[in-house]
């Protein structure tokens, strides 16, 4: 009898649960296509994402040169996510978040104020932000910051080890 379908909780780990959930968000077209995709490790958010339904770990998109973020996804009692809500992605790699059109008008702004977009509620709408520094870049929907809905994009290169 196999082992891994008796005991699930057992023989899963952290790391199998983050790469199924990867998949899932690949399936969806949530990120634009590309090799390599799968879930790197969870960095320390500080609690940013403590009210953030749809976060499950960071979705590992190193190597690829553009990477597209839905906005208005099925999150937070309503189209008030970020898909995925977390992203790594190697330094030069230009984020392009679409609107779905769905959840009322909503933006992406930089928590630390380094960027933000228009406005904005028509399906296909896009924002874009080049990120060329290492380090973490938290962002927010002004007005559905108190609903959770909230991202990150972390620039680092992949980890052999992630």
């Amino acid at each position: 009898m196999d082992a891994q379908a008796d005991t699930p909780c057992r023989t899963s780990t952290r790391r199998t649960f983050l790469k199924g959930s990867a998949m899932t968000v690949v399936g969806t077209g949530a990120i634009s296509a590309g090799s390599g995709l799968g879930a790197a490790q969870s960095d320390d958010f500080d609690g940013w994402f403590e009210n953030v339904e749809n976060y499950d770990g960071v979705v590992d998109a190193t190597g690829q040169d553009t990477v597209t973020v839905e906005v208005g996804t099925d999150a937070n009692g309503g189209a008030f996510g970020f898909t995925p809500a977390a992203v790594r992605v190697s330094p030069g790699t230009t984020i392009t978040w679409e609107w779905t059109g769905k959840g009322g008008v909503h933006n992406v702004k930089a928590h630390d104020d380094s960027f933000e977009s228009e406005m904005a509620n028509e399906a296909g709408h896009t924002f874009e932000q080049t990120f060329d520094a290492d380090g973490v870049s938290k962002y927010l929907c002004v007005p559905h910051e108190s609903l959770g809905m909230k991202g990150a994009v972390v620039v680092r290169e992949s980890d052999d080890a992630a």
